[in-house]
């Protein structure tokens, strides 16, 4: 080859080495880094979506109908099932105890 001056790196010697070394391992620790953010990001999101409703019955009833989920017909239905149910009494446990 004719441009070859004889020194590796044509002049930079080990500088341009350690600068392309340096420069890989930043690349490969920032795509490793933006991986980890999207599944952390991903997780957090689909946990914090689905959380166990609180309160009684009644009130998460109440709820859903005024978000609209369920209508008044439904409503009032479920409710009444809710009512005759208390006042029978839980179910009986499984397994006959």
């Amino acid at each position: 080859m004719m441009w070859w001056s004889g020194h590796w790196g044509w002049g930079w010697g080990w500088g341009a080495w350690l600068v392309m070394s340096l420069g890989m391992v930043a690349f490969w620790g920032l795509v490793l880094w933006l991986f980890l953010n999207v599944v952390r990001t991903i997780s957090r999101t689909s946990t914090d979506s689905v959380s166990p409703p609180t309160g009684t019955p009644e009130e998460i009833l109440a709820e859903r109908f005024a978000r609209g989920e369920i209508d008044e017909d439904d409503y009032r239905r479920r409710l009444n099932t809710l009512h005759a149910s208390q006042a029978v009494g839980p179910p009986p446990k499984a397994g006959g105890q």
